[in-house]
Parts: structure tokens; C-alpha cells; sequence
């Protein structure tokens, strides 16, 4: 069951990657070049680069059309790269709302063969 919980704008800008999610408690959502749902997160890993140990990435989950259900992702390379996962999370949680939304677009396109 969903809850409405008001946006607390004290908790950073909304309109980034991580402004939104610490905002409003969610993820941030997009509709897609294709037409599809998704909503988008900050995922780290292991770079294997002493210069850059974390890297941050974008996964974008698909949503089915009029059901709340996972249809599948999209994920984007390394965005960023930084000595810690802390690090590497504000980075790309810096990342505008907008710039997110060209990046999804982008991946449809690539993964699509359109790009």
C-alpha cells in the first residue's frame, strides 16, 4: 500500500539524481523514448583502477505498462570514478534530473540500435 509523504525540500535539491530521492523518499521516474516507465538509482562497484577504486553507474527499471510490475533495467557504464562509494554516490547524485533523463533516452537509442 502507498503512503503520500510530503516533500521535505531541507533535504537537498530535487532536482538532481539524489536531491529527489532524499526530497521525496523515492526514487525519481521518467516516461522513456520508448514510450515505457522507469525509475532510476545509483549503483556502485568495483572499478579495478587504483586511481579510481568505486564507480557509480545509473540503473533504470523498467516498469510494465499499468501494472507495478519490473519488465527489466537498463544499465548505463561508469559515470563517475572516486576513492570511495560515498564519494562516488554524491557525484552522480549531483547529476540533473534532465541529464538523466538524455542518458535514459540515449541507452534506449543504444540498446535499440538507433544510437
Amino acid at each position: 500500500m502507498g503512503r503520500f509523504l510530503p516533500p521535505d525540500h531541507s533535504k537537498g535539491d530535487d532536482d538532481t539524481i539524489g536531491g529527489y530521492q532524499a526530497v521525496h523518499e523515492r526514487p525519481a521516474a521518467f516516461e522513456g523514448s520508448d514510450g515505457l516507465s522507469y525509475s532510476v538509482e545509483i549503483d556502485v562497484d568495483d572499478t579495478g583502477d587504483a586511481r579510481g577504486p568505486v564507480g557509480a553507474y545509473l540503473v533504470f527499471v523498467r516498469w510494465g505498462k499499468g501494472d507495478p510490475i519490473i519488465t527489466g533495467h537498463l544499465e548505463t557504464g561508469f559515470l563517475v570514478r572516486a576513492a570511495t562509494e560515498a564519494d562516488a554516490r554524491a557525484q552522480l547524485g549531483a547529476m540533473s534530473l534532465a541529464e538523466a533523463k538524455a542518458t535514459l533516452d540515449a541507452e534506449i537509442a543504444r540498446r535499440s540500435g538507433r544510437a
